[in-house]
Order: structure tokens, then sequence, then C-alpha cells
């Protein structure tokens, strides 16, 4: 592999890193955050709200809006969770749990929400409400599928697997041309067999890589409350006490460089998250062979 260049990475599912959480952060948290997000070539992200009670969302919509005032590399804000079926919650807290209606998105609704991720199964008129503002609808903690989605959440994880006699969320994720699959490519969440199947599957642009990052992620603890949970983390993957494997220990510079040494990574995924979001692709990363980053420009156009 030769030396390639490639724009600043948008980070559009991720709930922290170096001890942040999203969920309960103040904006001096997030601005801190972004300057460390810059340095390693993220130069975009969308600061993700994993399931929590209407409150404390509405307070850190605050919060994330207020540093997006400073930080141009605050994108949007990524809503995960709330209106997911409890079938494949996760880690997420089914205490918090809503139905899928316009009046319950209504109690937290702002300008500021660019994505959500529901089960679309359990929709009651929610995703044409989303689709009407703009919002990017996710298929996400589900065991359904609608056509009117974007994107598809963290593909393979929290959904119903392929299914040769019934639909699925994974298997129409593969098969619909159209829309965008996030994938987790840290070794953890999904094989290579399925990373492969899905790189096979899937039009080039129309892959986009996440890290769903962890607060816990590069920071020195290795224990967390996340999602009202207490997530141990082992040195390789963070898990809930019952053993429910939560978001990714690692950031995507980092995952790029996984995915590059297992000959998985093409730059397109890179430059899909712009296109996704109709961003004007912004900055430069120089790889070297091995998938370091040589040198970011955070002004090259």
């Amino acid at each position: 592999m030769k030396i390639m260049n490639t724009p600043l990475i948008i980070e559009q599912h991720i709930h922290g890193a170096y001890g942040v959480n999203f969920n309960n952060c103040k904006s001096n948290d997030i601005i801190f955050l972004s300057k460390k997000f810059e340095n390693i070539g993220i130069g975009g992200f969308f600061p993700t709200l994993v399931t929590d009670s209407i409150a404390n969302i509405k307070r850190q919509i605050v919060e994330i809006k207020k540093a997006a005032q400073e930080c141009k590399s605050i994108l949007g804000i990524h809503l995960e969770g709330i209106f997911i079926n409890p079938e494949k919650r996760g880690i997420h807290n089914p205490e918090h749990f809503l139905e899928a209606t316009i009046d319950n998105f209504k109690k937290l609704e702002d300008e500021f929400i660019k994505i959500v991720t529901l089960a679309p199964e359990l929709d009651k008129g929610l995703i044409d409400y989303l689709k009407s503002k703009k919002i990017k609808v996710q298929a996400g903690h589900c065991t359904g599928w609608s056509d009117k989605a974007d994107g598809v959440t963290h593909t393979f994880n929290a959904m119903s697997g392929v299914n040769h006699k019934q639909v699925s969320t994974a298997a129409k994720a593969l098969t619909s041309d159209n829309v965008y699959t996030e994938i987790i490519g840290d070794g953890v969440h999904v094989n290579d067999d399925c990373l492969k199947l899905l790189l096979k599957s899937k039009p080039e642009d129309k892959v986009i890589l996440v890290s769903d990052a962890l607060p816990i992620t590069y920071s020195d603890k290795k224990e967390d409350i996340f999602a009202d949970s207490i997530i141990s983390y082992d040195g390789k993957k963070a898990t809930s006490a019952s053993g429910t494997l939560a978001g990714s220990t690692k950031l995507l510079p980092e995952i790029i460089k996984i995915l590059g040494k297992k000959g998985f990574f093409n730059p397109k995924f890179i430059e899909n998250s712009y296109k996704y979001h109709n961003i004007q692709p912004k900055g430069q990363i120089v790889w070297d062979e091995e998938f370091n980053i040589k040198e970011i420009d955070l002004q090259k156009p």
C-alpha cells in the first residue's frame, strides 16, 4: 500500500472518549474532547446520546449545542435509543424506552438532532415525521425493517441476524443498495467473515465506519458507569456485569489501522460520511504504508 491522502475523519456514532461521557458531561468537556480528536485526525463528530431520561437528554442537548458554538467540528446529535426494541436493547436501560410516536419525540425535539436510531417495527408515525424534518433515520437495536431508513446502526450488532426464512434487519442492510450501513471494525464487534460479507454485499459508497466508542476509551479507567450500568474494560473489550458487550474502546484512526492491515480498508469509507451528511470534505490526513497518520492538515480544502 502506498502513502495515501484522505479527508479528515467523521465520527457519526460516538458516546465519548478520554473519560468524557456525552450523557453527563459539560460543554467544556466536549470542547476539550474536540481538540483531542483534531490531534488524531477526527475533524467532525456527532455526539451520540444513549438511552436516558427525557430530562437528562434535554440537559445534554443544551451542553452539546453550547460547545458547538465554539467548535465547528460538532456536526449534530445522534440520538440512539429510547425508541428501540427491548429484545435488542444491548446495554440500554429499558426503563427509559418510549413508544416511537411523534408526541414522544417532541418531548425532546431539537433542530440539532441530525440522526435518530430506532426500531422500525415499533414505528407509530415517527419515521415519516423525522424524514420530513430532514433527520437521518437509522434502523438499529431492532428486529424489523423499513424501506424508509437512510441507514443502519452498527450493522450485525443488536439486530436480527441473517435468516433464510424471514425478513431480518441484517439481511436487509446487506441487500439494500441505497442504504448506508455503519460497521464497527474494531476486531471485537464483528468477525472477519461478517466484515467480508458486508464489504462484498454493499456498494463501496454505502459503507460508513463508526467506532461507537465509549467514554472509557483511551482513559485510565477499568470501570465506568454508562447507560446506568457498570461497564468493565478488560484491555480488549468493555462489557456489563451480565457480560453484554458495550460499545468500542477504540477510535476510528486505530480502527482504520486494524482494517488496513487486514486488507479491508478503502479510502472511500471516509469520504462516504461526507456524502451521507451532504458535507464538503475538509482537511487532509496523510497516511503511511502501515496506516499510521503521518500528517494532519486541518485547513486544507
